[in-house]
C-alpha cells in the first residue's frame, strides 16, 4: 500500500488527485482540439468535486486559474479568461506600512493621551478642573488593567504631568477611588451587562406593542 506521504504532492489539495491525474494527462495529448475539450471536461469534474462558492461571479474564471496553477501553468488551451502568471503567484506581498504612534506611556493608549493634550490648553476654570480629576481617575483605572498589585497614586499624578507636559495637576485635596472601588464596579458592570441587554429587548419589545 502506497501511502500519501510518498505520494506526489498535490498542487491545489482541494480537487483532490484525480483531477491532479487528469490533468497531468490533458497536458500529454497532442491535438490541441481534444486537449480543449478534455480541459472543458476537467472544469465540470473540479465544480463537481469542489462546488463551493458556485454562486459567485468569479466562480468560472477560478476553475480556470486553478487549471492552469495545477499544470504549472504548461497548459497550452483555450480559456475564456487571461491565463494568470506564475510570477504573479509566487511574488510575495507588499510589506503593510503601520502609523508610527509615538506613545508616552503604552498602558494607557493614544486616546487618553490626545485627552489630555485637550484639556491641557483649556482655559482655566471649574469644568478643566472637573475634567483634570476625571483623568486623573481614568489613568489609574487603566494602569490597574495592566498591573493589579501596585498602583501608586504618586506615580500616576507623574504620569499626568508628564503627559500634559506639567500643565495639568490635581486641585489640592483631590482623592483618587480606591484599587478596591474600582475593581468591584468594574466586576459589577460586567455582571450587570447581561441583565441590561434583557432590560433593552424587553424596552424595545414594549415600544413595538
Amino acid at each position: 500500500m502506497e501511502y500519501n506521504t510518498k505520494r506526489e504532492v498535490l498542487v491545489v489539495p482541494e480537487y483532490g488527485r484525480n483531477v491532479q491525474k487528469m490533468v497531468e494527462y490533458c497536458l500529454t495529448i497532442e491535438d490541441r482540439e481534444k486537449r480543449n475539450e478534455y480541459a472543458q471536461s476537467i472544469i465540470v469534474a473540479m465544480g463537481q468535486v469542489n462546488p463551493a462558492g458556485k454562486d459567485s461571479p468569479n466562480y468560472e474564471r477560478r476553475l480556470w486559474d486553478h487549471l492552469f496553477i495545477i499544470s504549472d501553468y504548461k497548459l497550452d488551451v483555450d480559456s475564456p479568461y487571461p491565463k494568470p502568471l506564475k510570477a504573479e503567484k509566487d511574488a510575495k506581498p507588499e510589506r503593510l506600512h503601520y502609523k508610527n504612534s509615538n506613545i508616552t506611556f503604552r498602558t494607557y493608549g493614544t486616546l487618553l493621551e490626545k485627552m489630555i493634550k485637550k484639556v491641557s490648553v483649556m482655559e482655566d476654570g471649574e469644568e478643566k478642573k472637573y475634567l483634570v480629576g476625571q483623568l486623573a481617575q481614568e489613568l489609574k483605572k487603566a494602569h490597574l488593567q495592566w498591573n493589579i498589585n501596585t498602583c501608586d497614586d504618586d506615580v500616576i499624578l507623574k504620569h499626568l504631568s508628564v503627559l500634559s507636559d506639567g500643565k495639568l495637576n490635581v486641585e489640592e485635596g483631590f482623592q483618587f477611588k480606591t484599587t478596591k472601588e474600582i475593581l468591584a464596579k468594574k466586576t459589577n458592570t460586567v455582571k450587570n451587562q447581561p441583565q441590561k441587554k434583557q432590560k433593552k429587548v424587553i424596552a424595545s419589545n414594549n415600544k413595538q406593542k
